[in-house]
């Protein structure tokens, strides 16, 4: 049997057309090698979400989205179709999660499983999800940011009218001639800077210098801590110790001994009689001073001639080598006229 070159072409035609056909269905997701389950999910927003995107279980593609539908009578929402492998256990808790698959934007679903109540066979609407990308976390904090900026810009715009600018031009114009005249100045002064850097060398020189005596005198201070540690400082701590703790000892006996009314110390200490009988002593005392400065001849008798001492006239004569005159004599060497006191 022969076959015509037109039968060929058209046999191939079809053929081409059959594997376009199902090469289309292959690359929007549909799996001809493996049976699959359709589910339905109901979005406000897709978000750029495209056919053929995944759907992911646990991060391993289990599915795909085989269609999307605007339901133009239910707020403008978006029907998204996906088919997922027949293995998995789709239910009543299912969540389908919009995710975003990659920082360019690209989207996915992703399935959650919880304990289901009820077990899909297919066809079902799941519960939706959307999940906030790092796109839209980004906008919303970079919005508010940037109308700041731009209210600041519209400020500062307006902060810069013609005087603004007048004066930004005179101050610029000011700061090139006072670096122009530091210029100047630096070049008219040169010889002065290489005296003063000159001087500055020699300075660095001397505290070189000055930086080795002070090595030298920490190692002499470091030999000399060294002698200190080495010397037997361990037998003259001990003896200043035990005299120090001596004179605590005798120091404690001697306020035991003032505390205590026992010994004469103590007494003179504590015991109050010898200040009362210093006190009336000293009143006694002043009384007879008072007494002698009223009555000095009571105490006191002067003789200018004579060995001993005369009484002429006397009502009271206790002691005299002679005498006269008297009312009352105790004791007297001499004896004229005695008128003895009448008791």
């Amino acid at each position: 049997m022969i076959i015509s070159k037109e039968v060929k072409v058209a046999l191939l035609g079809v053929v081409a057309i059959t594997a376009l056909f199902f090469g289309y269905r292959f690359l929007k997701g549909t799996d001809f090698f493996s049976s699959t389950k359709k589910y339905y999910v109901i979005y406000p927003n897709v978000d750029g979400l495209m056919v053929s995107g995944p759907v992911l279980l646990n991060g391993i593609r289990v599915g795909v989205v085989q269609d999307m539908k605007l339901l133009l009578d239910d707020n403008n929402k978006i029907k998204v179709g996906i088919t997922v492998q027949e293995g998995v256990q789709v239910g009543d808790s299912t969540i389908a999660s919009l995710t975003s698959s990659d920082l360019l934007g690209g989207k996915a679903i992703t399935l959650y499983m919880r304990p289901n109540n009820v077990r899909y066979k297919g066809g079902e609407t799941l519960i939706p999800h959307v999940e906030r990308s790092i796109t839209t976390m980004l906008t919303e904090k970079a919005m508010p940011v940037l109308g700041q900026v731009d209210s600041t810009l519209i400020r500062f715009n307006s902060l810069l009218n013609a005087d603004a600018k007048r004066n930004i031009q005179s101050i610029i114009a000011n700061t090139n001639a006072t670096t122009e005249l530091l210029r100047t100045t630096m070049l008219a002064n040169q010889r002065n800077v290489n005296t003063i850097t000159a001087n500055v060398s020699a300075l660095s020189t001397s505290l070189r210098k000055t930086e080795e005596k002070f090595s030298q005198l920490a190692s002499n201070l470091n030999s000399i801590a060294d002698t200190l540690r080495q010397a037997p400082m361990t037998e003259m701590i001990r003896n200043t110790n035990q005299t120090v703790q001596e004179a605590q000892a005798a120091i404690s006996k001697l306020n035991k001994t003032l505390s205590e009314s026992n010994g004469t110390v103590g007494r003179l200490m504590n015991d109050d009689s010898l200040y009362t009988n210093m006190n009336a002593s000293t009143q006694s005392l002043n009384a007879l001073l008072q007494d002698l400065k009223a009555n000095p001849k009571r105490y006191v008798h002067f003789s200018l001639i004579g060995g001993g001492t005369k009484v002429k006239n006397a009502d009271n004569v206790k002691t005299a080598e002679k005498v006269r005159n008297a009312n009352n004599v105790e004791q007297a060497g001499n004896i004229q006229e005695i008128e003895v006191e009448k008791k």
